[in-house]
């Protein structure tokens, strides 16, 4: 009988593999991810330098601290701190809070409010959209023209945001806090694309624009870029924490999904959601089978399953109840060559691995067919 309880004891994620792109906060992502029951495959896409001897940062910082701006528009907690410790760093911290002090202070969201107040400071307003959108429309509606408005960076690209203060009449100074490198090691991320391609991951998440930015980067390099495209656009699905986030795969025409709250919490409870669903459930010799990417839930009891064996079953999941003939079962296997024998081996692990042999019929001479049950056969006949 099938088990309500026993099915979510495995996790919402059990049988999903999610590849993970962040270079920071990574682990915290993989754990929240794991508790769920997925498989991880994390790959940095890039790496963030800090740019405490930067003389872009120096010459920023000095310039808001001799020539005070209106207005400074506070985007990233981490960027935010990481300006303050820079300034310190060279002796100007104080210096720099005391002109902080003096400004209209904006702060992008709680996080960045505090950073803000953590460093002894008071923002004068704050979205609750977290939206760059919203902080736009204030200074726009407030008029900018002819006011100093300094914007902290931090390799998040802003679209529109500079462009159009510049042609409301105010002067923007940008302040570059991180610098966003390709990573040190680029095999962990070609084996990301790899995976991603043949499709061994279920979903790809990405928690910066830079990042999905130097995948795409990375898979034009290697010629894997239409494949690459093809893979999210179709089988696995790009999870992204927020709108800046998702416009590199937008501009390459890749629908995202976005958590409705841009924190990696939402993200991983949005792929809760979205993953199982995607997921192809159907009644079979008295079982609810669902088939997820590395694994299938027999009446909800994970059953892992080897790679071969789950090319086999979501060959034979595409016609449920038809025969498919071992010669279209043996192009579906990867790398088998022409032995019409690796599918009746891959075949056999299969149902040991899913403990229920009747699942799968054998149809002498012909094939396979999955033994959908009876009163599902009408459902599936022109499938």
């Amino acid at each position: 009988m099938y088990d309500e309880q026993q099915r979510t004891e495995h996790g919402p994620l059990a049988g999903f593999t999610v590849g993970v792109t962040a270079a920071r906060r990574a682990d915290e992502l993989g754990a929240l991810l794991q508790r769920r029951g997925a498989a991880v495959l994390h790959a940095p896409a890039l790496r963030i330098v800090p740019l405490s001897d930067d003389s872009e940062l120096l010459a920023a910082t000095k310039e808001i601290i001799h020539q005070v701006p209106d207005v400074v528009v506070a985007t990233t907690a981490i960027g935010f701190r990481g300006w303050i410790e820079a300034a310190e760093g060279w002796g100007l911290g104080a210096d720099l809070l005391d002109r902080l002090r003096g400004v209209e202070l904006l702060a992008r969201g709680p996080k960045v409010k505090g950073a803000v107040r953590a460093a002894g400071l008071t923002e004068e307003w704050s979205p609750s959209s977290e939206s760059m959108a919203e902080v736009l429309d204030r200074l726009l509606e407030e008029g900018v023209d002819g006011r100093r408005i300094a914007v902290q960076l931090h390799g998040e690209p802003l679209p529109g945001f500079v462009e159009a203060l510049r042609a409301g009449g105010a002067e923007v100074l940008g302040v570059p806090v991180y610098r966003w490198m390709p990573p040190e090691d680029i095999g962990p991320m070609d084996r990301l694309l790899d995976a991603t391609v043949s499709r061994g991951l279920d979903a790809l998440t990405f928690t910066s624009a830079p990042a999905a930015a130097s995948l795409l980067s990375r898979a034009e390099e290697r010629g894997l870029l239409p494949e690459f495209l093809a893979a999210l656009n179709h089988d696995v699905l790009p999870a992204c924490v927020g709108p800046v986030t998702a416009l590199p795969l937008q501009a390459k025409g890749i629908d995202t999904v976005q958590p409705e709250r841009f924190r990696l919490g939402p993200l991983v409870q949005l792929l809760c959601q979205e993953l199982p669903a995607r997921a192809r459930s159907l009644p079979i010799a008295g079982h609810r089978v669902e088939i997820r990417g590395h694994a299938v839930l027999v009446d909800g009891e994970l059953k892992p399953v080897p790679p071969a064996g789950m090319s086999l079953l979501r060959a034979l999941s595409r016609q449920p109840g038809w025969v498919v003939a071992r010669a279209e079962l043996l192009r579906a296997l990867p790398g088998a060559g022409r032995d019409e024998h690796a599918v009746e081996t891959a075949m056999a692990r299969l149902r040991t691995a899913l403990g229920t042999p009747k699942l799968i019929q054998t149809v002498v001479k012909r094939g396979y067919r999955l033994a959908l049950d009876p009163a599902a056969d009408a459902k599936y006949a022109d499938a």
